[in-house]
């Protein structure tokens, strides 16, 4: 390793026989793969404590130089999360009145979306993920970070998993353009909206579109 003037800590961790892994890996694959997305959410309270915990999970994300450029934007108060909604549902309504070509409002089909955003109303807690372009100096000069896009998207999944094990379900809206967003939110200039993502319980009806995910030969490429 180069010399750093950067101090290193000893790092291990524990380590398993091969049918251990693969056991614990087979595992954590089946239960990942009950994760859904959902739009039917409860409104019944989640505790902070666990969205906290919740998104520090997500900030154990790997990112380009380790500038962590992510802000999680934990959103309860009622009246903010009506104004987001009709924000949302006004540009999705312009969406999927024009914007979107015949082709994509043909792949939604089967998802059954449309602009209503019900959701952002009815669950608990609604995360928003702020990208960070960039830091203020404390001059006020600007310094860039790296690969926001790759590093957030990294702690967007992190995010999803913990949702995911904490029992909770998420749904990733992606509103075009987002930008209302931050004006709603007063955010400063260095960052723009990544996701929206409303985290709570399911209803008890919920229900999912009948999907099925690409087998291993469909996704891995092997080069032995």
């Amino acid at each position: 390793m180069a010399e750093t003037e950067h101090p290193y800590i000893h790092y291990s961790r524990d380590e398993y026989s091969d049918e251990e892994m693969i056991e614990r890996s087979k595992s954590f694959f089946l239960w990942a793969d009950q994760r859904r997305s959902v739009r039917s959410f409860d409104s019944k309270p989640v505790p902070k404590e666990v969205m906290e915990n919740i998104l520090l999970t997500a900030s154990t994300a790997p990112s380009g130089a380790h500038k962590q450029p992510w802000t999680f934007c934990l959103i309860s108060n009622n009246s903010l999360k009506s104004k987001l909604r009709a924000l949302a549902e006004e540009e999705e309504k312009k969406s999927y009145g024009g914007r979107m070509s015949d082709e994509w409002l043909k792949d939604l089909e089967p998802l059954g979306t449309d602009w209503e955003k019900e959701f952002i109303d009815v669950a608990p807690w609604v995360v928003v993920v702020m990208k960070r372009a960039y830091e203020f100096n404390e001059d006020g000069s600007k310094h860039n970070n790296y690969y926001v896009s790759e590093s957030v998207g990294l702690a967007s999944g992190f995010l999803l998993m913990a949702i995911h094990n904490a029992g909770l379900v998420a749904l990733t809206h992606t509103p075009s353009p987002m930008n209302f967003i931050s004006k709603a939110l007063g955010r400063p200039e260095n960052e723009r909206p990544f996701l929206l993502i409303p985290v709570g319980f399911p209803t008890k009806d919920t229900l999912v579109p009948d999907l099925s995910r690409k087998s291993k030969s469909e996704v891995i490429e092997y080069y032995d």
